[in-house]
């Protein structure tokens, strides 16, 4: 792989392939880690990349795949880690609240990240991959290896979950201003 091939991929997505393992595993030191790992399998499998997806599409896929990865070695060692992965749909559950740059947020975005987290695995990943990436639902789906319509079910049925979740957190809260 051509050394200025690979500092153009590095250069336009590693701030949001980052961004993504941030919100993946909730812990930017190991985001950190995760992000050096996806480049290294970048620099090892380059010259296989067929075209077939955009270059971005591929990296994302890769990502997903190595916090997958980080997510089985580390089940054995930790039981926070375990519960983070559903080992049957081989989606990322996070057991946690929020990335760390959650306590730099606005009250509202606080509050979508904390519905967020009440969201299926599935439905977590494809809110963060469409609308924090801001991926098509082409793209999207090529990475999880779904189909189209998968991705726009699931993606109906989170704006759905996070629509209630918020209502009704939304009328709790007013409720408590009222008491």
């Amino acid at each position: 792989m051509k050394k200025s091939i690979f500092h153009s991929l590095y250069d336009r997505y590693h701030q949001d392939v980052f961004q993504f393992l941030i919100y993946l595993v909730k812990d930017r030191g190991v985001a950190e880690d995760l992000s050096h790992e996806v480049y290294v399998r970048v620099l090892k499998s380059y010259e296989r990349f067929e075209g077939r997806s955009s270059e971005k599409t591929w990296l994302f896929a890769i990502a997903k795949n190595v916090a997958i990865d980080y997510f089985r070695k580390n089940a054995v060692r930790s039981s926070r880690n375990f519960d983070a992965f559903n080992w049957e749909t081989e989606q990322l559950v996070s057991p946690t609240k929020s990335p760390e740059a959650l306590i730099e947020l606005n009250d509202d975005m606080q509050q979508l990240l904390e519905a967020l987290e009440k969201c299926t695995g599935d439905q977590k990943m494809v809110i963060i991959m469409r609308y924090f990436q801001e991926l098509s639902i082409a793209e999207t789906a090529a990475i999880l290896n779904w189909t189209e319509g998968k991705v726009k079910t699931t993606q109906h049925r989170a704006i759905k979950n996070l629509r209630d979740l918020l209502t009704t957190s939304g009328k709790k809260e007013a409720n408590h201003y009222e008491s």
